[in-house]
């Protein structure tokens, strides 16, 4: 099974709160709701046909949370109906990386609470299929650097948020990057899919 992240991103590298604000999940996070309005019906298509092919999602808890708050356990998620992302996400396996998380209330969902990247690798074994990873920065960023990430894929936004956590922070490791897939839909939003080709190679003298 291949590991798929997809999170959708500003042009400055925002990744928070792209659907809305939420002051419990987001405190002091002003500017939420950035992505909504530039979804159109060609964009809103490609990422329900995505939820759909998942297998099985694998989530941070605070992305779990938020989504089982969104699409599972809360309120506005009951009323989703055969909403194509609701449907994936209440019908396939739900896994967490959390230390914390005890007794998760969305059901289909299991706890993945000690020695992380083995269990990864176990759910990736199987052939066929896609693990996915919406959303959950910090654990995007924790499996690009252990080696465990098979395709990523950012829905780049055309707007500066200037405020909110970044995707990839100032320093980090590095990663060279193989573009595989590119595509733009009618309200800006560019499609960037890239599969994790190893170390980038630097310029051994600039001025050259």
């Amino acid at each position: 099974m291949e590991l798929k992240v997809n999170i959708q991103v500003s042009v400055d590298g925002v990744y928070q709160s792209n659907g809305g604000r939420h002051p419990d999940f987001d405190p002091g996070m002003e500017r939420g709701g950035w992505a909504r309005p530039l979804f159109d019906d060609e964009s809103l298509a490609y990422v329900g046909d995505y939820y759909q092919r998942a297998d099985a999602f694998l989530f941070g808890r605070r992305t779990y949370e938020m989504f089982a708050w969104s699409w599972g356990t809360g309120t506005w998620g009951s009323d989703q109906g055969d909403n194509p992302i609701s449907t994936a996400l209440n019908t396939r396996p739900k896994y967490v990386a959390s230390t914390t998380l005890t007794d998760p209330a969305w059901a289909n969902t299991t706890v993945l609470s000690r020695d992380l990247a083995s269990a990864i690798r176990e759910l990736k074994t199987p052939p066929g299929g896609e693990l996915q990873v919406h959303g959950s920065g910090a654990l995007a960023r924790w499996l690009l650097a252990n080696d465990l990430v098979d395709e990523l894929t950012l829905l780049v936004c055309p707007v500066i948020v200037g405020q909110g956590a970044r995707l990839f922070p100032e320093h980090g490791p590095d990663l060279a990057l193989e573009l595989v897939a590119t595509r733009a839909f009618p309200k800006g939003i560019i499609l960037q899919t890239y599969r994790p080709a190893g170390l980038p190679r630097y310029a051994s003298d600039p001025t050259k």
